[in-house]
């Protein structure tokens, strides 16, 4: 039986068995063929909470808290390879084991499409299809535009230490860093939910809690070490059917680069 983990306002989450040493937190709802989805960052499980009704009356619909996140296990997040997309993919997978879930349709946005995607070349067969926001291969050299890496500023602090100094157990300036970064890649009309706002900053001001976060951004390569010249994958890609969802105001990923999807 799962272990139970007590929560904001005495309810309990689900914790999976622990695998690589980390248990995950995640919630179950409905019946029928299974989908699995995972959140980005900065977010959790809640992410999809206006989602999942609308998926529960014909689908068991499984949302984890990724690794490092949420209600998840997350302990210091200095073995930043423990938080790497392989890592990450090998864990939801050995969630749907647990839960014994032989297939699923995998839907993923920002850091959960990339895991999404690392869990359909690790277990192609498992993987029924994919369901991203948006898919990164295939952007090649215009990762390195002057205005592009002006966006991602973000990911080149959480590499430095001072990230760390800066937000780690500091709620207010958690608060302010997380309510900015929400409002920016938020489209026009999209205010940033106060509620939702709230309860990211009280899971991600505990202390270790932003650490582990960005653990992920420390486990890779930064955009900019692209090659110029990005070329399509030689191997056989998996049969796997794919819907790409490209947000119409992403600051971070413009809708043109999907013309090179075809290829990928």
């Amino acid at each position: 039986m799962s272990e139970r983990r007590a929560v904001a306002g005495g309810t309990v989450v689900p914790l999976s068995r622990p695998f690589q040493g980390y248990r995950l937190a995640h919630e179950r709802a409905g019946s029928g063929p299974a989908v699995v989805l995972l959140h980005g960052w900065p977010g959790d499980r809640h992410d999809f909470a206006a989602v999942v009704p609308l998926l529960a009356d014909r689908a068991t619909v499984i949302t984890p808290d990724l690794r490092g996140f949420g209600e998840s296990d997350f302990h210091d997040g200095a073995d930043v390879r423990a938080f790497s997309v392989e890592a990450q993919a090998a864990g939801v997978l050995d969630l749907l084991d647990e839960l014994g879930v032989e297939r699923a349709v995998v839907g993923g946005y920002d850091i959960g499409s990339r895991i999404g995607q690392q869990l359909a070349a690790l277990a192609p067969h498992r993987v029924a299809a994919l369901v991203l926001t948006p898919p990164l291969p295939g952007a090649g050299d215009r990762l390195l535009a002057a205005p592009v890496q002006r966006e991602f500023w973000y990911q080149v602090l959480h590499r430095l230490d001072l990230a760390d100094r800066l937000f780690d157990g500091q709620p207010a300036a958690v608060a302010a860093y997380l309510e900015h970064i929400w409002t920016h890649w938020s489209g026009p009309g999209h205010p940033v939910p106060a509620e939702d706002l709230r309860r990211l900053v009280e899971l991600y001001s505990r202390p270790g809690a932003f650490t582990a976060s960005i653990a992920w951004y420390r486990s890779r390569p930064h955009p900019s070490t692209v090659r110029p010249e990005e070329p399509p994958p030689s191997a056989e890609r998996p049969a796997i059917p794919v819907e790409a969802l490209w947000p119409e105001f992403d600051p971070l990923f413009p809708s043109a680069w999907a013309d090179r999807l075809d290829e990928w």
